[in-house]
């Protein structure tokens, strides 16, 4: 019982997401990329399968580490604008 596996069928750099990639959110990706990751680690793939697996989970994992860093750079820029503070009562 194996689940089929996105992959791409186009080569690109290590470095670019495709930009149907682009448009998955962070959930989307981390959830793939945790099924893939179970895939791998009950060892029943080919070595194709397993390699184009592994190419996959690479460009999932770009997709979650953009993601994260952009809302890590939003998050920067609030708390440095103090748009972001702790909440008192004075304050309200």
């Amino acid at each position: 019982m194996t689940a089929s596996i996105k992959t791409s069928s186009k080569k690109s750099q290590p470095s670019t997401v495709d930009a149907a990639n682009s448009t998955l959110s962070f959930e989307q990706a981390a959830t793939e990329l945790e099924a893939i990751v179970q895939q791998m680690e009950l060892g029943n793939l080919a070595l194709d399968d397993s390699f184009n697996a592994y190419k996959r989970g690479a460009e999932l994992l770009q997709i979650c580490q953009a993601s994260l860093s952009n809302v890590e750079q939003q998050v920067r820029i609030l708390t440095d604008a103090n748009k972001l503070g702790v909440f008192s009562v004075d304050n309200a």
